[in-house]
């Protein structure tokens, strides 16, 4: 007969399951938008983890959408193709050549490396970026910036279909435009949060390779409101690269997303800690609970 000592690492993984049941029943059938990007991407580790945690989800019942960026693997085969770089109010001004390397980046290179990275952990994924099926149909966002796109037409029925067969869609925010010969490069913050509204999705995960939103004091902001928001982009609170990020989670919750989450990417396991467990690891933007009708 054999024996078995009782593992402290067991024990503690079983209590975690266990008090993590109300959460996952909470967001089975949840459709949770997922901006990956920042240093992760470039780290095998932090890839498999980030992959293992998107199969998890997916296999507790949520339906994950996972849209990616890819900026330093892009600014890498530009300069090694000699295109240099231009930038404009920190936006890449994007011309014909640098969009085409930019589709090949994205929808190529980065797009797969995910895929395949959700299929290693044992996840069924398919790549697809804004062109197929006219997921994302784009307007220029800036004459001065060439072909950088502003969604003005979603069609998110391919990816619900994806859903209904078990499959993680994967995006790269490369898009069509009213011309469909014409290919915009978009920002994947702004695509994460086109796609989640058009989705009228539970939550918006923006992961970051920062705290979150921080107030006056420098302290990380883990709760606020819309209006709280508007008061700190208004008063310089929030400022810099935060404010495109603020900006697409008002966005998206004026376009019925649930709650907005500017989440700190390097974190281990974030996106499990922010849906699975009352611990957080970044700021929540909520959508203001509707007025009680009276009686």
């Amino acid at each position: 007969m054999k024996k078995r000592a009782m593992n402290q690492d067991w024990i503690t993984t079983a209590r975690t399951l266990s008090e993590a049941l109300p959460y996952m029943q909470r967001y089975s059938g949840a459709i949770v938008v997922v901006k990956f990007g920042g240093n992760a991407m470039g780290d095998a580790d932090a890839m498999a983890e980030f992959a293992r945690d998107i199969v998890l989800m997916r296999q507790v019942g949520v339906n994950p959408v996972v849209v990616h960026g890819g900026g330093p693997m892009i600014n890498d085969l530009l300069g090694r193709l000699g295109i240099e770089s231009k930038f404009v109010r920190g936006k890449r001004v994007t011309d014909q050549a640098t969009v085409e390397v930019v589709e090949m980046v994205l929808t190529g290179l980065v797009n797969k490396r995910i895929v395949q990275a959700i299929m290693d952990e044992g996840g069924r994924a398919v790549g697809l970026s804004g062109k197929d099926d006219d997921l994302m149909v784009c307007e220029a966002d800036d004459p001065e910036l060439g072909f950088v796109g502003r969604p003005i037409e979603m069609n998110v029925q391919v990816l619900r279909d994806l859903f209904s067969a078990g499959i993680i869609p994967v995006v790269a925010p490369v898009a069509t435009g009213m011309d469909p010969l014409e290919t915009f490069n978009v920002n994947g913050d702004t695509a994460a949060g086109a796609i989640a509204g058009a989705l009228k999705a539970d939550r918006l995960l923006l992961l970051t390779d920062v705290s979150g939103v921080k107030d006056a004091s420098g302290e990380v902001v883990t709760s606020m409101s819309p209006d709280d928001v508007r008061r700190m982009t208004a008063d310089g609170t929030i400022a810099g690269g935060m404010i495109p990020k603020t900006e697409t989670a008002l966005k998206a919750i004026e376009q019925g997303v649930r709650a907005v989450v500017i989440l700190d990417g390097r974190v281990s396991n974030a996106c499990l800690l922010e849906l699975f467990t009352d611990h957080g690891a970044g700021s929540l933007i909520r959508r203001p609970s509707p007025a009680p009708t009276p009686e």
